[in-house]
């Protein structure tokens, strides 16, 4: 968990995150930031015992952070507990060194990939493998 647990899930703004690994979509599973014991409504989290700077309700790879917070996509992986560099991506590597593609919000990101910042209304895709075109922009739910 990343920051402080808070017991309501508060104001947030919404980050929405892809993940494309050898040719397959790697979903960011529903309970990221949240401790148990969790509620779980028709596959969303609808309540648990606290949160994080970061959470994740369902596993759509909308990712709510709180206002004001200054995370990267480390710290995404970092709540996640899986590993993030240069050269993989969660459980999958590259192969023959090639690098993690990062997008924002459709362009190629020309930093660090740990230093993606999760900002609002963001589009971020990586990806590791085949080149998947990554997508521009993200349909936010109302209030994120």
């Amino acid at each position: 968990m990343v920051g402080a647990c808070e017991r309501t899930l508060g104001p947030r703004d919404g980050v929405h995150v892809e993940v494309f690994a050898a040719n397959r979509v790697v979903l960011l599973p529903a309970g990221i930031g949240t401790r148990p014991p969790r509620r779980v409504e028709a596959g969303r989290i609808s309540s648990a015992r606290c949160y994080g700077e970061l959470v994740t309700l369902d596993p759509t790879g909308l990712v709510l952070v709180r206002p004001g917070s200054h995370l990267t996509i480390a710290d995404l992986f970092r709540a996640w507990g899986e590993p993030l560099s240069a050269h993989r991506l969660a459980s999958f590597s590259s192969a023959a060194n090639a690098r993690v593609a990062t997008f924002v919000d459709g362009r190629r990101w020309p930093g660090s990939l740990a230093s993606v910042v999760l900002r609002r209304h963001a589009e971020i895709v990586l990806e590791i493998g085949p080149y998947v075109p990554p997508h521009a922009r993200y349909t936010f739910p109302p209030g994120v």
